[in-house]
């Protein structure tokens, strides 16, 4: 996806399936493409452990590449590394910006690229064209190029995103990582310990006035973010119940005992002047550089993106660091090692493709160690694949950072998608910047996103997607 869009449901992954129900003309214009007969599949070559979805020889594969925050670089890069497997295939790479204005009538004419990343503002629906996808299961039961079934060589739960009515089509290949940031150096020069509880984040808020400074910062549109850091550290503490309840908009989802804790805190670190003021006025990268390059604040929290977003507003030798969000106690049921991570930026292989068997195998180079640590080197963004990003980052400690968390995660990775699936972020930030400029407490704000819950749940008109 592109680089940050103004609103935290923008940043969103997973926003395909509920947006095909938005855009109901999509599905009827893609749902019946007018050609796409068995010989336009193009010719097939013969399968092996090598080349196990028979790609010929010498075939051409055109892959159309949502041109954003990642450009389309790293995917030519991994066309020049699939000739290594298959003699003589060409991958031609055309950077696309306008996925559906531009695609939704080829996939109406039968013609679609073999290859689509299906990101940015203007993506195809999934539910639209469902039908139309080829399933990418066997991608992951395949072999990588050093010779691992690649499905062994993935982060957990990298599947679901892509995953809808029970089908694997789109293959998320970015991983984002959700969690709170610092600067290792302010840290270390005052003799500061990285919080684990919110107790413990409490007690340095403390700390951090003794010393003339803030716990925290926030922007006006970028309020929400401490609405995820409290949805992430619930979940942790209280389990997986209580994204259910939440992904479920259900009566009483956000009065959880889990919830409820941790926003007390939150609303004795408001009371207590432990954020720094007039962010609820504040343009958020101006909020964010207070943190980042002012050092006012000591924590931020974020998803992986903050390096590259504040790339140019940050302190030298910030040393920038992230660790999993807190727990509201240390008997939580999740460990604290737990972290929200969202594989992202889907591509896709349209059954009517000429060379589908291309398309997959442009994913099998991608989930090469070789293309998938290119990625990280030149994007400073972890992919699915596990152990490609090197000791040192490549220089970054975030992007250091972000692979130990996901190590130390292991098993113990979540993620959930309401707020940017129902589009309800924009109705979001009223409240928050009201509570976080302490002018609406806890039980203020609880009943505020109730009845923001309460009415999706209760509009019929509203497709609801299925929680697991």
């Amino acid at each position: 996806m592109t680089t940050r869009l103004g609103s935290l449901d923008r940043r969103m992954f997973l926003r395909g399936a509920i947006a095909a129900a938005a855009t109901a003309s999509l599905a009827t214009a893609c749902g019946s493409p007018s050609s796409g007969k068995d010989d336009d599949k193009g010719t097939k070559g013969k399968t092996s452990a090598k080349n196990p979805f028979g790609v010929a020889k010498n075939s051409k594969v055109e892959a159309a590449i949502f041109d954003g925050g990642y450009g389309v670089d790293y995917v030519t890069f991994a066309g020049t590394v699939v000739p290594k497997q298959v003699a003589g295939v060409k991958v031609d790479v055309k950077p696309v910006v306008d996925i559906a204005p531009q695609l939704q009538p080829r996939f109406v004419g039968g013609n679609p690229p073999d290859l689509i990343d299906n990101s940015g503002e203007d993506q195809i629906g999934f539910l639209g064209i469902l039908d139309q996808l080829e399933t990418l299961d066997d991608v992951f039961e395949a072999n990588n190029y050093e010779g691992k079934k690649i499905a062994d060589t993935v982060y957990a739960g990298v599947k679901v995103p892509g995953t809808y009515n029970g089908k694997f089509v789109a293959l998320n290949y970015v991983m984002t990582v959700y969690g709170v940031w610092y600067s290792k150096t302010l840290f270390e020069a005052n003799g500061w310990t990285a919080p684990k509880t919110w107790d413990e984040a409490y007690e340095l808020g403390k700390k951090a006035k003794a010393k003339g400074k803030y716990l925290f910062a926030h922007g006006k549109e970028a309020a929400t973010y401490y609405q995820t850091l409290l949805i992430d550290s619930a979940i942790k503490e209280g389990g997986d119940e209580v994204r259910i309840s939440l992904e479920k908009l259900e009566a009483d989802s956000w009065s959880q005992p889990a919830v409820q804790g941790v926003l007390k805190v939150m609303e004795k670190m408001v009371k207590e002047k432990m954020f720094v003021p007039g962010g609820s006025g504040t343009q958020f990268q101006k909020a964010q550089a207070s943190w980042s390059n002012d050092q006012k604040a000591l924590l931020y929290p974020s998803g992986g993106w903050i390096e590259n977003e504040m790339k140019d507003a940050t302190k030298k030798d910030f040393q920038m660091t992230g660790i999993p969000e807190m727990t509201l106690t240390a008997d939580s049921k999740m460990p604290y090692e737990a972290v929200r991570a969202a594989a992202g930026e889907p591509f896709i292989v349209p059954k009517q493709a000429k060379n589908a068997a291309g398309g997959k195998e442009v994913l099998r180079a991608m989930l090469s160690k070789e293309a998938a640590s290119n990625f990280s080197k030149t994007k400073l963004a972890p992919t699915i694949v596990k152990d490609t990003v090197p000791a040192d980052g490549y220089g970054s400690t975030a992007l250091v950072s972000q692979s130990k968390m996901l190590a130390d995660a292991g098993e113990n990775i979540f993620d959930w998608k309401f707020v940017g699936a129902y589009g309800i972020n924009t109705d979001m930030l009223v409240p928050w910047n009201s509570f976080l400029a302490g002018d609406l407490d806890a039980k203020g704000l609880t009943s505020a996103l109730q009845k923001i819950s309460d009415k999706i749940r209760e509009d019929d008109s509203i497709e609801k997607f299925e929680v697991s």
